[in-house]
């Protein structure tokens, strides 16, 4: 399936963001993907009434269909409608929290790259709005996960743009950020972290 970003380009799915064949969520799946994690500690949030988050869906026009028969439609080619933002937003604690989840294959760094303009322009405005904001990173060679705030990340960001390091260290990551380590419910505890921003 060929699907295009608003201006035409082509989209081309990252490395470290291959999605498991099998998508059945328990404690035991460590392999799986960061989206599914966060998935079911969301669901854990929302029945316990603890928050209310979810995955932005991303607007996606059908261009191309192929009908081989009846049963088996396959989607050959589609278009971003519009440029996406974060991944998640949603409320807790009455505060609106919004950000984007990222994997890295990366063993001592996360990629600069991971990220669009856009996604840091969208940050940077919810800021403004006094959200809750910030980038949950997983390193998944040894399935380390980190909560970075959206200003450290954005920092980065703008050095960048002026010459500065393309990626952040992890070693700077696990200093500046707040790890979130796994266990059985919630799967991704990552609103621990949260109070620490709200803190």
């Amino acid at each position: 399936m060929t699907i295009r970003y608003p201006d035409g380009h082509q989209f081309h799915r990252q490395s470290g963001f291959e999605r498991p064949h099998n998508d059945t969520i328990n404690f035991s799946n460590r392999g799986m993907t960061l989206e599914a994690e966060l998935n079911e500690s969301n669901k854990y949030y929302l029945n316990k009434e603890i928050a209310v988050i979810h995955k932005k869906p991303t607007p996606i026009q059908i261009v191309s269909v192929d009908y081989p028969k009846r049963s088996a439609a396959r989607i050959k080619e589609a278009y971003f409608r519009k440029a996406s933002t974060t991944d998640y937003n949603g409320v807790y604690k009455g505060r609106y929290i919004d950000f984007d989840a990222k994997e890295t294959k990366n063993k001592t760094s996360f990629p600069l790259k991971n990220f669009h303009k856009h996604q840091v322009e969208h940050m940077r405005e919810c800021l403004k709005q006094q959200g809750i904001c910030f980038a949950i990173i997983k390193f998944v060679n040894d399935q380390s996960v980190f909560l970075l705030k959206a200003t450290d990340l954005i920092d980065y960001w703008d050095q960048q743009q002026i010459g500065g390091r393309k990626s952040i260290p992890r070693k700077t990551i696990e200093k500046i950020g707040v790890a979130v380590p796994y266990q059985i419910n919630p799967l991704l505890p990552y609103l621990r972290a949260v109070d620490s921003i709200i803190e």
